[in-house]
């Protein structure tokens, strides 16, 4: 009578009319959840890597304010007591 493709083109028919208005809401949820089992293979990818060396880039060193010398510390202009 009918074959086993032939049943799920039917079922399929017959979601497709009684599920129209949730239908665009099913694949919504459904691209979120390969997006989501994607990250999270990509992430237990990564920690099985070793790390990379972290990279270098060449420039300037900044000083922070706690490491000022006494003589770059002392306001311009003001000068230190004399004993």
């Amino acid at each position: 009578m009918f074959g086993l493709s032939e049943l799920a083109i039917i079922l399929l028919v017959v979601i497709a009319v009684l599920c129209a208005k949730k239908l665009p809401e099913l694949a919504r949820s459904a691209g979120k959840s390969a997006r989501i089992l994607k990250a999270e293979a990509r992430a237990m990818k990564d920690e099985d890597e070793p790390a990379a060396a972290p990279r270098v880039i060449q420039g300037e060193t900044a000083q922070s304010a706690g490491t000022a010398t006494p003589d770059e510390s002392k306001p311009e202009g003001t000068q230190q007591p004399r004993q």
